[in-house]
């Protein structure tokens, strides 16, 4: 019996669970995730269709927006099969490949997420440190380029991950309503160190160098904002600066703090772990249109542009 119980196979489907304990709420818990879903959806859709739409804002800090808004409506769509599904009607089976292909595409538009913000940051740095050359510097060619560096880079560094979870034990019950890598290779029997190096090593090449770039630039843009601007351009400045931060805060702390409980944590607690899983996924998606649309209005950047580009001038 015991080398039954020891034996290795593949299982053919994993299954997903609810928010442990919290099943007199799973009503009110399926609401919000729709309210948040629905908010989420609309709220980038329509920054899409205004970028769309105006020729004002085919300009590069936009650009960068519309391609933040692409990327969390497809990873919105992304978890709506599993998490919806398992919320409303109750399905809590997902085969193995419709597991990793989701596995894939979570992590890989997450990293995208990561380097648009970058890129968004970059953007703001140009137009704050070196307005003469904003227009010569970041050209449409140059944007696409870019962009597409990113995304081929977060495809390359994903990719391999599905392939390195080999064989799983008799467990194969998610203590989430949607698959993620961290979760998923401790199931694995095969040995998982090579999963956890690679996967460490993902997270510093890719979400760690990203963020250190991010900060960087905005210690720049403070200097230069500090040392050539009046009081009231500085706050100008500041007010756009500080509400962008809050949001890349938000995205890099949430998946610092899930990523560090699932490697170090682990007398964490499940609830929490599950909750800052949605917290990662789901709470950036909803906060990017709500800063990015109502704190970056075109008159605040263009007088800030046109006032450090003067200055730099004389």
């Amino acid at each position: 019996m015991s080398a039954l119980n020891d034996t290795k196979f593949t299982p053919a489907v994993f299954l997903l669970t609810e928010i442990p304990g919290q099943e007199d709420f799973h009503l009110w818990v399926s609401v919000l995730f729709c309210f948040m879903y629905a908010i989420s959806i609309v709220g980038n859709s329509v920054i899409l269709f205004i970028i769309k739409t105006d020729p004002i804002l085919h300009e590069p800090m936009y650009i960068f927006l519309s391609m933040l808004a692409v990327t969390d409506l497809d990873l919105l769509i992304a978890t709506i099969p599993t998490i919806l599904g398992l919320f409303l009607f109750n399905s809590k089976e997902i085969s193995l490949d419709a597991c990793f292909a989701q596995m894939f595409f979570i992590h890989s538009l997450q990293f995208i997420e990561s380097s648009v913000l970058l890129l968004m940051a970059f953007d703001r740095f140009i137009a704050i440190c070196n307005p003469l050359r904003y227009a010569s510097i970041l050209t449409l060619p140059r944007i696409a380029k870019m962009g597409l560096v990113f995304v081929l880079r977060a495809v390359a560094v994903i990719f391999p991950l599905p392939f390195l979870l080999k064989r799983y034990c008799r467990v194969n019950v998610l203590s989430h309503s949607y698959c993620m890598h961290q979760e998923v290779m401790k199931m694995a029997c095969s040995d998982i160190r090579v999963n956890n190096i690679y996967g460490l090593f993902t997270k510093l090449l890719t979400m760690g160098l990203d963020s250190l770039l991010i900060f960087l630039s905005y210690e720049m843009i403070l200097k230069t904002v500090l040392s050539i601007a009046s009081n009231v351009e500085c706050l100008r400045a500041l007010n756009i600066c500080v509400f962008h931060l809050c949001a890349v805060l938000i995205f890099y702390t949430s998946d610092i703090f899930l990523s560090g409980m699932y490697r170090f944590g682990k007398s964490s607690s499940p609830v929490l772990q599950i909750l800052m899983g949605y917290i990662s996924l789901l709470f950036p998606p909803l906060w990017n249109p709500i800063v990015y649309s109502v704190k970056t209005s075109p008159s605040n950047l263009g007088k800030l542009h046109s006032t450090l580009g003067a200055s730099e001038r004389q």
